[in-house]
């Protein structure tokens, strides 16, 4: 195997060890019903994989970059600046299939998606995108050409699946939150949370 080729005064860039995301996080019963749905596919699929625990199932709105040595402050006041100013009734969201979020035959993650009753979550979405462009963040983290997929993710390194029908999962999302993510601890903080209330 040759080896590799460094350029005079290039090193090979910081590894991220910090995650930032704002997110939605099912009530403590539902996260629990996630988690075993989770377990039942996982078991179906005779994977090596392991679901996630009911404590880390959650719903990405925005996620905010990830970065080496630590979040950078100014990220984070400015994120919580654009939060802040959020204004939205709560509402119900609804998850009743299962896919793979991979290119078949591919493994990858499992996921929980939804139809019409996930309107919500791309309608917060589109709030924070607007709150977060005003204050400051004109860069790629909330100008992707990526269309948002509102979905939970199951397990990882899962084998490729099509999409199927499961039990109908839904809860009544009340307030966001901002997370920091320790990438590679399988650890979440949640920074500041805020709840949604009609103006």
């Amino acid at each position: 195997m040759p080896e590799q080729l460094w350029l005079p005064g290039l090193e090979a860039p910081p590894v991220p060890t910090d995650g930032l995301f704002f997110a939605v996080f099912p009530d403590t019963r539902t996260a629990a019903a996630i988690s075993k749905l989770a377990q039942q596919l996982c078991g179906e699929t005779r994977s090596k994989s392991k679901p996630l625990a009911a404590n880390r199932m959650h719903v990405t709105l925005h996620h905010l970059g990830n970065f080496a040595g630590g979040l950078p402050p100014a990220r984070v006041d400015a994120a919580m600046s654009a939060a802040a100013s959020i204004t939205m009734a709560p509402f119900s969201v609804e998850f009743d299939s299962a896919l793979s979020f991979a290119l078949k035959p591919r493994p990858g993650p499992l996921v929980l998606s939804g139809g019409e009753g996930v309107l919500g979550l791309h309608t917060l979405h589109d709030a924070l995108t607007l709150a977060l462009q005003n204050a400051g963040f004109g860069d790629r983290a909330v100008s992707s050409s990526t269309p948002y997929t509102p979905h939970v993710t199951l397990a990882y390194g899962m084998p490729w699946i099509a999409t199927r029908p499961v039990e109908a999962v839904s809860w009544n999302v009340r307030e966001f939150a901002l997370v920091h993510s320790l990438l590679g601890r399988t650890r979440h903080v949640v920074l500041a949370r805020w709840p949604l209330a009609a103006g």
